[in-house]
């Protein structure tokens, strides 16, 4: 049998202490030795008789993270992670139309199915030539979902990059995004903690299940979502005219009708008045 080295944990955590008790309580507490178990599953898969652990303690409210052997990081989605997606997704829809926007987020049946979409969505961000980490499979461990995708072991979030590195990042973002958009894919769950930054190139991760009825309104969605990241790092005129390389007033406009929604996401904090009021500018 493999034998796993739990080696040192690893916390990142909020500087906001609300948000870390929240993140705590919606994802439960998954039983260590379910815990040992899913990573002695990993390594086997992977002809490891020993492999190094760390969990994460990381902006993560839907699974439990963690690295094994320093080369592939995992996921490990838990009934309870299954269950608060479905209520997140409840009440997204339901904000979204009590807003006069129908929702677009879909639901998933099970932990695994949870597993399965994150690996199909890595696979085809990489087809059309963006930057994701390897998928390498999804699988079900017992009760749980089990995600495992290559480790990067160098990189940085947006959240991580000081004003005059956002300011050189945020056209090749955008870029992506919208070359995301063009090949008819949206994210779904555009944050500081999922575009990953490596050798100055966006990696995303964490894509969520969108209809595909409602793409439009999803895309407009990823665009509001982006700006909210990069008011926060470069203020909203610069967000905006960085935007405006890859899309036109029409998206902006778009975009500028969820900024209120997003606005109240405890993950996205930044100046949704100021965002409006930039991008009505433009249009006027």
């Amino acid at each position: 049998m493999s034998t796993i080295d739990f080696g040192q944990i690893v916390q990142m955590v909020s500087s906001r202490p609300s948000g870390v008790a929240f993140r705590r309580f919606v994802r439960g507490r998954v039983a260590w030795s379910d815990l040992e178990a899913v990573c002695r599953e990993v390594a086997a898969r992977y002809d490891r008789s020993v492999a190094r652990v760390e969990f994460l303690d990381a902006d993560n409210w839907l699974s439990t993270p963690c690295v094994v052997g320093d080369q592939w990081f995992v996921k490990i989605i838990s009934p309870q992670n299954a269950l608060v997606h479905d209520v997140f997704t409840t009440g997204r829809n339901l904000g979204m139309f009590s807003s006069g926007t129908e929702g677009f987020f879909e639901r998933f049946e099970n932990p695994l199915a949870m597993a399965e979409h994150e690996l199909a969505a890595t696979r085809r961000i990489r087809e059309i030539g963006l930057k994701a980490p390897e998928p390498i499979e999804a699988f079900r461990h017992d009760e749980f979902g089990v995600l495992v995708l290559e480790y990067l072991p160098d990189f940085r979030t947006v959240e991580d990059l000081a004003p005059s590195e956002t300011r050189r990042f945020a056209p090749v973002f955008f870029d992506a995004l919208a070359r995301l958009h063009a090949a008819g894919l949206g994210h779904g769950d555009i944050r500081a903690e999922n575009v990953l930054v490596m050798d100055g190139e966006p990696y995303f991760i964490d894509a969520t299940s969108l209809r595909e009825s409602r793409a439009a309104d999803a895309r407009a969605y990823d665009l509001a979502c982006a700006l909210g990241v990069l008011e926060r790092k470069i203020g909203a005129r610069e967000a905006v005219d960085v935007a405006m390389a890859d899309y036109t007033i029409e998206d902006l406009l778009a975009a500028r009708e969820f900024v209120d929604f997003i606005n109240i996401r405890p993950d996205l904090d930044f100046d949704g008045a100021l965002l409006r009021a930039e991008i009505e500018k433009r249009a006027a």
